[in-house]
């Protein structure tokens, strides 16, 4: 069994209700639910011009490869509605795996942990709130001091 960390974001077509379809959809297609943090709140990361996005943390206990699970991430955001266009464009989903067991992946579709995880406060906060003792396998400091050394301003506040 393979413990996923998935950050999920949205900033439109009610991202409350957004955040919950995904859910629904990991549930059915990757595995269950065991922990999901709060939903927070912050604004745009990279592009401020947008409305602000709802994040959660959640974490799925799944039997799938870590790239089967990209692709069937890839294949519920299409589901939902997300169209790729620019870089930091609003959207309507963003699944991101974060980790996948303590595993490191590096292929050409699929970065594992996420690259950019520990300059973002938005994904380190609800992290922390489910895992501060966690060790990032690359950065080998846990959670809580990633979040401690973090630079990113942004407001990250509960929803």
């Amino acid at each position: 069994m393979n413990k996923v960390y998935f950050l999920l974001g949205s900033n439109m077509n009610n991202p409350v209700k957004q955040l919950t379809k995904a859910k629904s959809l990991l549930i059915k297609q990757i595995g269950n639910i065991v922990r999901e943090s709060s939903i927070y709140e912050t604004a745009a990361w990279g592009n401020p011009n947008q409305p602000n996005f709802l994040n959660q943390v959640i974490i799925i206990n799944s039997n799938l490869s870590a790239q089967k699970t990209m692709q069937t991430i890839l294949k519920i955001e299409e589901k939902m509605g997300r169209v790729r266009t620019k870089k930091n464009a609003p959207r309507i989903i963003d699944i991101d795996i974060l980790f996948f067991n303590k595993d490191i992946v590096a292929e050409p579709d699929l970065l594992v942990p996420h690259p950019l995880l520990q300059q973002r406060r938005f994904v380190l906060t609800p992290l922390n709130e489910l895992s501060p003792n966690f060790k990032h396998p690359i950065l080998k400091k846990t959670i809580h001091q990633l979040l401690q050394l973090c630079t990113d301003k942004l407001d990250v506040k509960k929803f």
